[in-house]
């Protein structure tokens, strides 16, 4: 008798247990068309890279066409040593254009073939810079030697600090190279088209990037800002792209470059203040690995973002200002792989999907609490040319195929018109995840825009968690209210372990350096956007249940269309 009673409740348990497991696997989204956030701002469609010579390469051509592809408005583009001296070799952390030397006398001579190949890259695919103004050319630089730098990944980072970090030893050559740069721009490509660019002033000078004092800093910006203006005084420029906004060495450096362009006494003209049309910073994440596990930590760049909007807000004169998040990432080397730095195993699977399509949303919403003038964030992320296959850069794609990640701004690109209100079940509130990220269960999040005029809906869903550890997927309803029609065609696009991952196919096939040719057209196929269902529905009551099950660090986006 006592043996089966002991039975029975260890059924009752078990049955417990069960239904408390499934109650976890379960999760709701909502969404209401007639509920606006604001509008839905391409502000994903923002990429940049360390290596201007990559540009121009086979693999580089061929991204940036899809990168293209996807944005149905340009996409801005913005790259680091523009103005470096060189013979234009591309290696890791490096790239010049040797736009810039001297003769024996001293006299400059400029030459934009570089320049020009890498912005006709962009022009020709319908992009356009956000054009660095840097770094320093050698013949330029206050200490011109060492100037090339070798640095591989696993080599201490600061080794690619050489000459071209330091300020220029003419302030008047300096200035005129930035005038005739932007001179020939405007005759090559247009008054007009040039006026849609962003030009900003170096990389980072509160951290490596800059071997100056911040006073040195703001002189430069001076000259280069006056040089600007004097080829194309309706060109926009900004600054300072800080590194750790939310720091507060960082803030100050914020401040001071704020203050001076309102009040300061302008090095270069002797006026009151210094051209700024817009203003950038930069925001990066923090993940670690722990006994072979990849944690993310997306509170830091949050954190970045939310101060940066919050100082521009401080002062009636950049409170309006368009804000450049000038590289918003996971964290902060992109060239170095997996190998040397083991937290960077993220990068090629679907967790740094998750994380984009997770912190993206949340980059709305910080701009809607704060009001700031947000206008995009820039993905520090692009491609790596002959390297090897999955090496862990933090890059979109690996030797041509694309990477998951990608896949998420493809699914960006479907979603126009209006932001549109998401609740959901397990969804994390903006306020835990800039205090400690998504430590507890998964954050199950949705993001949503509503076009009326194309008669369209789009919802992106993810389940997504810091910790890159297997769990069972999620059963998601999504409840979509206020659809204004009674049919519509709804299709589903999903990246997962299954689909849109040329990664996971990759793995399968033993993970080959050497590829077939079958092998690649393989893998790019898989790197592609999968639609995995498309079907006619009925909406009763302008109302619609989704149902779908999504793994862990899955993405998934459900789009309607109606005639």
């Amino acid at each position: 008798m006592i043996y089966h009673l002991k039975k029975q409740w260890l059924c009752i348990l078990a049955l417990l247990i069960s239904n408390a497991l499934f109650a976890q696997d379960k999760a709701t989204l909502t969404v209401n068309l007639n509920k606006t956030n604001g509008k839905m701002n391409p502000v994903w469609a923002w990429f940049g890279y360390d290596e201007p010579n990559y540009t121009y390469m086979k693999d580089g051509k061929k991204l940036l066409t899809e990168i293209a592809a996807l944005s149905s408005v340009p996409v801005y583009v913005r790259t680091h040593s523009l103005l470096v001296t060189g013979d234009g070799e591309a290696a890791l952390k490096w790239g010049s254009t040797n736009a810039y030397t001297e003769d024996a006398q001293g006299n400059p001579i400029y030459n934009w073939a570089i320049t020009d190949s890498i912005f006709d890259t962009y022009i020709k695919r319908g992009m356009k810079p956000l054009a660095q103004i840097g770094f320093m050319p050698q013949a330029l630089s206050t200490h011109p030697d060492p100037y090339r730098h070798y640095w591989k990944p696993g080599d201490p980072y600061t080794d690619i600090i050489t000459g071209w970090a330091y300020p220029p030893k003419d302030y008047d050559k300096w200035r005129n190279l930035v005038y005739e740069w932007v001179k020939h721009c405007v005759a090559r490509y247009g008054k007009k088209e040039v006026e849609s660019w962003y030009w900003e002033v170096w990389n980072e000078p509160n951290g490596h990037y800059w071997k100056g004092t911040p006073e040195e800093f703001l002189k430069m910006y001076d000259y280069a800002a006056d040089g600007v203006k004097r080829a194309l005084p309706t060109a926009k420029i900004g600054g300072n792209n800080i590194a750790g906004t939310r720091t507060e060495g960082s803030q100050k450096w914020v401040n001071d470059f704020i203050k001076h362009c309102i009040s300061g006494t302008n090095y270069a003209t002797g006026k009151k203040g210094a051209p700024l049309d817009a203003l950038l910073f930069h925001a990066k994440g923090w993940p670690k690995s722990k006994d072979g596990v990849v944690q993310m930590d997306m509170s830091p760049q949050l954190q970045d973002i939310n101060t940066g909007f919050k100082i521009a807000m401080s002062y009636p004169e950049t409170k309006n200002l368009p804000l450049i998040i000038g590289e918003s990432d996971p964290e902060g080397c992109a060239a170095c792989g997996m190998a040397t730095n083991p937290e960077n195993a993220y990068r090629n699977g679907t967790l740094y999907s998750s994380y984009t399509a997770a912190s993206f949303a949340r980059k709305y919403l910080l701009a809607d609490e704060t009001q700031a003038n947000f206008l995009g964030a820039v993905s520090w992320s692009f491609e790596f040319e002959n390297q090897p296959w999955f090496y862990g850069f933090r890059d979109l794609a690996t030797n041509g195929v694309d990477k998951p990640v990608l896949n998420v701004f493809r699914m960006f690109g479907m979603m126009k018109g209006s932001r549109i209100a998401v609740t959901g079940s397990d969804m994390y509130p903006l306020e835990t995840i800039l205090a400690k990220s998504v430590r507890d269960k998964a954050d199950i999040g949705g993001l949503a825009s509503f076009d009326k005029d194309d008669k369209t809906a789009a919802i992106m869903a993810w389940n997504y968690h810091d910790t890159d550890a297997p769990a069972p997927a999620t059963e998601l309803a999504i409840t979509i209210n206020n659809i204004p029609a009674k049919k519509a065609t709804m299709s589903l696009y999903v990246i997962d372990k299954d689909n849109s991952n040329s990664y996971e196919v990759w793995k399968k096939m033993g993970s080959p350096q050497n590829p077939t040719t079958a092998q690649i057209a393989q893998l790019e196929a898989a790197g592609q956007l999968k639609r995995v269902s498309s079907e006619k529905v009925t909406i009763s009551g302008n109302k619609l249940l989704v149902n779908l099950p999504l793994q862990r660090q899955a993405v998934a986006l459900v789009k309607l269309e109606w005639k």
